[in-house]
């Protein structure tokens, strides 16, 4: 995918591409951020376009505070 300039605006079908695609490499794995750094957007970008598209979003992963091992 060709990086998009920095600031401009996505509408139309053009936006329903990029949205398209971006939710296919993030079902197949790739993380937000990788999918910001490819496409030249911020993080909230990708992250409300993928959220405008339906995705299913991951947890953050991790250590989570509070829970003890068993």
């Amino acid at each position: 995918m060709a990086e998009l300039k920095k600031g401009s605006r996505v509408t139309g079908t053009e936006r329903d591409r990029l949205a398209t695609d971006l939710r296919r490499k993030y079902d197949s794995g790739a993380s937000i951020r990788a999918l910001a750094a490819s496409t030249g957007r911020s993080y909230g970008f990708v992250h409300r376009i993928l959220g405008e598209s339906g995705a299913n979003l991951r947890g953050r992963g991790g250590a989570t505070r509070g829970r003890k091992a068993s």
